[in-house]
């Protein structure tokens, strides 16, 4: 069976964010040690305050392979990478890229392995 060129979508985006806790001392950190927790508790509360509850799925994922990076999370479908640290931060890729469709510049981070 062919894949349709287009598959329905239950999103228009879907949030991942690094939930992953390791040690403090571990060689590779985590986002969960970087202060991730609060950071999405707060996109959680915004996503739902500002009604992105039907049209923005937010899941909390395993480690995203890049943790000395973190926190972080990734957008799909457009696959943009941001590096929050602070409740400002979160509240920008909020306005800007889940309800405004532009990229919170500043906060992108581009990966390479």
């Amino acid at each position: 069976m062919e894949l349709p060129e287009e598959l329905p979508q239950l999103y228009k985006r879907h949030v991942f964010a690094c939930a992953t806790q390791r040690p403090p001392m571990h060689p590779r950190g985590s986002c969960g040690h970087n202060g991730a927790g609060l950071l999405w508790e707060r996109l959680g509360n915004r996503i739902e305050a500002e009604g992105l509850g039907a049209t923005t799925g937010f899941t909390m994922s395993g480690c995203l392979g890049f943790c000395s990076a973190g926190p972080l999370l990734v957008i799909y479908p457009e696959g943009v990478w941001y590096a929050p640290k602070t409740e400002a931060d979160i509240d920008q890729i909020v306005d800007r890229h889940l309800k405004s469709d532009e990229l919170a510049e500043d906060l992108v981070i581009v990966l390479s392995r």
